[in-house]
């Protein structure tokens, strides 16, 4: 395994226990080969991995983030708060890269950005509670036919 994608709710409560989590189950996959790290830049749990993957860098120097985006920022963000759109700005200046879906938003391209996350992934780290239906849970399913291992961390 060299790469990993991530998948969450937007609405994930963030707790200490949460990130403790993340931060065991990303250095796992560091040690066991894994440096290459696919990101949505959605709010909530996306930021989270963002930004984890990026405090992880500062003592495993050869990971990388990369960004795969829907759309145009200033269209992806537009109803976001302040805060949100700030960390989004800071998380893209330290990612090593990013590319988009398409420029301008479209109905399907929140869709498309996701296959395109599965499509880089050896695994996924998910947060996903099985609850309603969602573009998480469709990346998922994307994934698990794609045959790329799942780590939920919902469970």
């Amino acid at each position: 395994m060299r790469s990993v994608c991530f998948t969450g709710h937007r609405d994930v409560k963030i707790t200490p226990e949460l990130k403790d989590k993340l931060m065991s189950t990303l250095e796992k996959l560091i040690q066991m080969g894994c440096t290459d790290f696919y990101a949505g830049g959605a709010v909530g749990w996306d930021m989270l991995c963002e930004a984890a993957v990026l405090a992880l860098r500062e003592k495993y120097t050869k990971i990388k983030l990369h960004l795969v985006l829907p759309c145009a920022c200033s269209e992806q963000t537009k109803a976001w708060r302040d805060e949100q759109k700030l960390l989004h700005a800071l998380i893209r200046v330290f990612a090593d890269d990013e590319q988009y879906v398409s420029r301008h938003y479209f109905d399907g391209c929140m869709k498309l950005r996701n296959e395109k996350l599965v499509f880089y992934a050896d695994c996924c780290v998910c947060y996903y509670n099985k609850k309603t239906p969602c573009g998480t849970g469709q990346t998922v399913r994307t994934a698990i036919a794609k045959g790329v291992e799942i780590f939920n961390l919902a469970e």
